[in-house]
């Protein structure tokens, strides 16, 4: 059987499932613009640092179910791991993004993988982003090397 998948902008309230998708990896990396990006379909070229955490959140009906993306849009910078750590609990997703013009945000992608499985749950699925891809003159993070890195970490 074939899901049928809509995105929706209302369901009344009522909620089948929640699922609750955190966002990590270094400040200015572009996760809040992947999210503003995926949730309100806008770009902002001057966006700030996030600030602990911000909540977007989604509404689809897969076949007749009601389900709500809520995806949490964390700091990146160190000084907000105490803050932004308690948000891995109860997340089913994590999305780690590095910079592809920043080499230092791919080699941190070892300490967001491992954050997440320190505080995430156990089964927590995994996506790796290489954003600002518009940038690719500036590229200095290869293709080929992400694919690797996100085989080692587990991430298909």
């Amino acid at each position: 059987m074939e899901n049928k998948i809509e995105e929706i902008t209302n369901c009344g309230g009522i909620e089948d499932f929640a699922i609750k998708i955190v966002i990590v990896g270094d400040s200015g990396v572009g996760k809040s613009n992947i999210l503003t990006r995926y949730c309100a379909d806008e770009f902002c070229f001057e966006s700030k640092a996030t600030v602990g955490v911000e909540l977007f959140s989604k509404l689809f009906k897969i076949n007749d179910k009601h389900v709500k993306i809520h995806l949490w849009d964390t700091a990146g910078q160190e000084r907000y791991k105490s803050i932004t750590a308690a948000y891995y609990k109860g997340s089913k997703g994590a999305v780690i993004v590095y910079d592809i013009t920043r080499p230092e945000t791919f080699h941190n992608l070892d300490k967001w993988f491992n954050e997440i499985r320190e505080y995430g749950e156990k089964n927590v699925q995994l996506l790796m982003i290489g954003n600002k891809c518009d940038l690719s003159e500036l590229r200095s993070v290869d293709t080929e090397k992400a694919i690797t890195k996100a085989a080692a970490l587990g991430i298909n």
